[in-house]
């Protein structure tokens, strides 16, 4: 055994100098070394160039994706300072590249309002670059600086003469330090376009150029803002909206604003959109819980007025937000956020302020705008019904359960093993392909729940008529765990739930329903990472009793040149039309044997990109969707929502 060094004294102690802290811990700063870490870089590039049009001096930022994914953001704002700065003796751009928490964002007066890594963003970026090159005019000179993973040989210079103003920063993301350097152009677009509606009236010009024979790109420019945004999120996922146009708020409150676009529409769903400084808060916060608070009490004041609500019926927070489409934006002079990643808005004072603005400026609206107003009140009137139905239709399940008459569904076969750390069902569709995988399953751990014709698609209904659902009751009493607000996954069955469908058009379709079902009413089976998906073959490949399988048609090709022998013997392809064509021995060794399967887990990384694809894909408009799948159809086989 190795001798331990038991001294720890003063030379134990690191100072990591300067950027170096960044390359060593790079996910301290930018979250990770993945695919969001890489993409971060770029947002906080472009953020830079957002506070400069916050502040009002910048009106177009253009990004563009350059071969070898080098990017390069451009604006026409100030440009960064290039003076000497009084304390470092060098450039005030310098510094701002080279020098962590350095930047104009610390109430020297430079920006009121700023989002990014409040002044460390430029140099972290720097630091996790293979290069950086910054270009700046200011006027009158054109400079240029190189930096090679944060160091620099030369000083800022100039290289020519200029009347512009602006800032380009153009880098390559470090090798050494990411998974990937390749970007995600669908990535980027999403957030560009969502940093373009939250600030009305600014350009942003997106390229992608690595491909030179194929460029793409959008301008996004948006004189609406978020009420524009609105409106985009219902046409992308093909909802109607209830009626006239998108609500907006707007107020100040001293150097804070805070702004509300709103709109009901066709479905039974709330999406709900909060922002802070432009940063997204996804978990929500003071701003979040100051319109809810006001929404509810605004709906319920309305009824009472309008001698619409009984004495004893009041309307729930569930109620006035179901179908609803909101986006909240505050701008602050210092946000306050919770957590690492800074999800949450802590800002105290932002509550009340939103509150009181939602309260006046929509009670003002209903007033004014009565067929409206009655249109919103009588979807929030029908979503309470629903509510007290489902409650209805819940206590009617738990008295099943308490006298014990809820027997398990007649099409699980079960497993012997109950400890759910070992455990998985598989939840398959057809008679026949149950049949194989119950002979081919391993009991003592493997369940096989069978489900058989349409399943209810639960984008277009109401949790009380899931309850009693003779498709999804199976699921519901296999798994354990309840729905809805009943739902306690210390209950759950098995640790594993796998959805085996056929690898064809209508196999996906049954994964997205019961996804679907999942996400709407069982999410913590996704977020805990217990969903899965089975990849059983398309094709077997046999020649002399040598059998392959196949899963893509790549696959195949490559197994027939295998076999063939430079193609001097038969060999026989056959090409599996659904499971059931599979006997139990094949369906085990391609698709359940723990040793060989493939199974993909559904991950809820982007929940708004996994409620976007159930929307589009199971609601009621045809043409997003028949957009979605030209699209995506090439991932058709691998669809992991």
């Amino acid at each position: 055994m190795s001798q331990q060094n038991n001294n720890y004294d003063e030379n134990d102690i690191q100072i990591l100098e300067g950027l170096e802290a960044v390359r060593k811990r790079p996910g301290m700063y930018i979250g990770s070394t993945g695919p969001g870490g890489l993409h971060h870089l770029v947002y906080e590039i472009v953020d830079n160039s957002i506070d400069e049009a916050l502040a009002g001096y910048c009106t177009e930022i253009t990004v563009e994706i350059l071969p070898g994914d080098i990017i390069r953001v451009s604006d026409n704002g100030r440009g960064i300072p290039v003076g000497i700065h009084p304390k470092e003796g060098i450039s005030a751009a310098t510094v701002v590249y080279t020098i962590l928490h350095a930047g104009g964002k610390f109430g020297g007066g430079g920006y009121k309002v700023a989002g990014g890594l409040h002044g460390v963003g430029a140099s972290v970026v720097n630091a996790l670059s293979e290069w950086l090159e910054l270009t700046v005019q200011d006027g009158e000179n054109i400079w240029f600086q190189r930096f090679e993973r944060g160091h620099y040989d030369e000083e800022l210079k100039t290289i020519g003469k200029t009347d512009k103003t602006g800032t380009s920063v153009m880098f390559k993301a470090d090798g050494e330090i990411f998974e990937s350097t390749v970007y995600d152009y669908e990535v980027l677009l999403k957030r560009l376009r969502e940093q373009a509606f939250l600030n009305a009236g600014i350009k942003i010009v997106f390229t992608d150029k690595r491909d030179e024979e194929n460029i793409v790109g959008e301008t996004l420019h948006y004189e609406g803002g978020i009420r524009q945004f609105v409106e985009h999120i219902h046409a992308t996922r093909g909802l109607e909206s209830l009626s006239g146009d998108v609500i907006y708020v707007s107020g100040m409150q001293g150097d804070s604003s805070a702004e509300i676009a709103m709109q009901y529409n066709d479905s039974y769903n709330e999406i709900l959109l909060s922002f802070a400084n432009n940063i997204h808060t996804k978990d929500g916060g003071s701003h979040e819980t100051g319109f809810k608070n006001a929404l509810t009490k605004v709906i319920n004041e309305y009824g009472v007025k309008m001698g619409k609500l009984k004495e004893n019926e009041k309307l729930k927070g569930e109620d006035v937000r179901e179908g609803l489409t909101a986006i909240i934006s505050v701008k602050l002079t210092e946000c306050e956020f919770e957590g690492q990643t800074k999800g949450r808005l802590g800002n105290p004072e932002v509550k009340p302020f939103v509150e009181k603005l939602v309260t006046e400026k929509l009670m003002n609206f209903l007033e004014e705008n009565p067929e409206t107003a009655n249109l919103i009140f009588e979807k929030c009137m029908s979503a309470l019904r629903a509510r007290e139905a489902a409650k209805r239709a819940r206590e009617a399940e738990r008295k099943k359960n308490a006298f014990g008459n809820a027997s398990m569904p007649e099409k699980l076969a079960d497993c012997a093993e109950r400890d759910n750390r070992y455990t998985e069902i598989y939840i398959v569709e057809g008679d026949s392909a149950g049949g194989s995988a119950k002979q081919g399953r391993d009991r003592k751990y493997q369940a096989i729940l069978s489900l058989w014709g349409k399943m209810l698609n639960v984008e277009k209904a109401r949790i009380d008529r899931i309850y009693g659902n003779d498709k999804l009751e199976p699921v519901v009493t296999a798994l354990g765990t309840g729905i809805g607000e009943d739902f306690d996954i210390k209950k759950l069955r098995y640790g594993k739930v796998i959805i085996m469908a056929d690898a064809d058009v209508d196999g996906m379709h049954i994964r997205t329903l019961l996804l679907t079902f999942f996400f709407r009413y069982m999410r913590p089976l996704i977020t805990n990472g217990n969903i899965y998906i089975a990849q059983p073959p398309l094709y077997r490949v046999e020649r002399n009793k040598k059998v392959m399988y196949a899963f893509t048609d790549e696959e195949r090709d490559k197994y027939i040149a295998e076999l063939s022998e430079d193609g001097k013997y038969k060999v026989e392809t056959q090409r599996y039309k659904g499971l059931g064509e599979m006997d139990p021995m094949q369906l085990w060794e391609t698709t359940m044997d723990p040793e060989r399967r493939t199974i993909v887990k559904i991950g809820m990384e982007d929940a708004l990109k996994a409620d976007e694809t159930f929307s589009i894909l199971m609601g009621d408009k045809v043409e997003p969707r028949r957009l979605f799948i030209e699209k995506n159809a090439k991932f058709a086989q691998n669809l992991d929502i």
